[in-house]
C-alpha cells in the first residue's frame, strides 16, 4: 500500500509555502500508510545551510543531553561551530565541516546512533505513529524549502519501526521513498555487502537506496542509476528519488503501483493519488499524467 507525496518548487516565490503544501498533500495519503511516516525537506532555513553539513539522527534521545553532545563534538571539531537540536523524534547535528568528518565525530560521540539523513541541503525526519501527528511534531507546515518528500508506510517486508520508515538517505542529499516491494532484495543486499556496503536496517527499500548510491558513486547520472535499478531489481514499485537539485520518478515495468504527476512552470508534484494534488495552486492548468511503466522521469531545479 504506502503513500508518497513529493514536491519540487521551481518558482522561488513558492518556497515559503513548501511545508504547508506538502502537509496538505500528505494529509490525503494517510490511509495508504497509517503505521509510520517520514519526511525529507530541502534548503529549509534553520535546519540546513549551504557550506554546513547536517546529519539527521533517528530518535530524540541519543543517551546524552544536547549540551554534552555539543561539547563533545566541539572537542573533536574545534574549528567548526557545532549545533545540535531536537525536532519531534529526530536529532539534527550541524557543523561547518565536510559530511564525512561530521559522521566520524558523531559516530565517536554517539556510537549507538543511527544516521537517517546527511548533506548540506536535506533534513530527514521519521517516526512511528499517525503520519499527521509526525508531521505536526516536526513542524512541517511552517517549513520553507525548495523540495519536500513524504511517505506514509504500511509495512509489508519488515517490522513497523522508525528505522524502517522512509525516506532512506544513504548518501549526501540523496533520498528514496518506495511504494511496493522488491522480491530479490536479499540477493542484491548480499552482493552489496560483499562490496563493503553497510546497512542500517532489514528494509528492502534501503537496498534500493544503497544500490542507487553505489551507482551514482560509480559515475551514473540519476537517470542512469534508476534505469540500471530496473534491470536488476524484481518486484512491484513506484520510487521517488531526490537529490540537492533534482527529483526522479520511476515505476516498475508493468506499473503495478499507482502514481500521478502534476507539472507546471512553478512546480512538479507527484503523489500516489490525485486527491493529494487537487489543492495545489494552479492545478487546473497543470499538465497531469500517469508516468509510463519502466520510464524514468527527472526534473531539476
Amino acid at each position: 500500500m504506502c503513500g508518497i507525496a513529493a514536491l519540487q518548487l521551481r518558482n522561488p516565490r513558492l518556497h515559503p509555502q513548501m511545508g504547508s503544501l506538502l502537509s496538505s498533500m500528505m494529509c490525503q495519503i494517510v490511509d495508504r500508510g497509517p503505521d509510520s511516516a517520514g519526511l525529507a525537506v530541502y534548503d529549509t532555513p534553520g535546519l540546513v545551510s549551504q557550506g554546513t553539513a547536517t546529519l539527521s539522527l533517528l530518535g530524540k534521545d541519543q543517551g546524552m543531553p544536547v549540551g554534552d553532545i555539543t561539547a563533545a563534538l566541539e572537542t573533536l571539531l574545534p574549528s567548526a561551530a557545532t549545533a545540535v537540536r531536537v525536532m519531534g523524534d529526530t536529532t539534527l547535528v550541524s557543523a561547518a565541516v565536510d559530511t564525512g568528518l561530521l559522521v566520524k565525530a558523531v559516530s565517536e560521540t554517539l556510537p549507538g546512533s543511527t544516521i537517517i539523513g546527511r548533506g548540506e541541503h536535506v533534513a530527514v525526519m521519521k517516526s512511528v505513529g499517525h503520519p499527521m501527528d509526525i508531521a505536526a511534531e516536526h513542524g512541517l507546515e511552517a517549513m520553507a524549502g525548495s523540495q519536500g518528500l513524504s511517505h506514509t508506510r504500511m509495512a509489508t517486508e519488515s517490522a513497523v519501526t522508525a528505522g524502517g520508515s522512509h525516506p532512506f538517505s544513504v548518501a549526501d542529499d540523496l533520498c528514496l521513498v518506495h511504494n511496493g516491494s522488491f522480491s530479490n532484495h536479499a540477493t542484491i543486499r548480499r552482493g552489496l555487502l560483499r562490496d563493503g556496503v553497510v546497512f542500517d536496517s532489514d528494509n528492502d527499500t534501503e537496498v534500493g537506496a544503497r544500490y542507487i548510491a553505489s551507482r551514482l558513486q560509480q559515475g551514473d547520472t540519476l537517470e542512469e542509476a534508476l534505469t540500471n535499478l530496473g534491470k536488476v531489481f524484481d518486484g512491484f514499485y513506484t520510487l521517488v528519488v531526490t537529490t540537492a537539485d533534482s527529483m526522479a520518478v520511476v515505476r516498475d515495468p508493468i506499473a503495478c503501483k499507482p502514481a500521478i504527476i502534476a507539472e507546471t512552470d512553478d512546480y512538479v508534484a507527484m503523489a500516489s493519488e490525485y486527491r493529494a494534488l487537487a489543492a495545489l495552486p494552479g492545478i487546473e492548468n497543470a499538465r497531469i499524467f500517469e508516468p509510463e511503466p519502466g520510464k524514468v522521469y527527472t526534473w531539476s531545479l
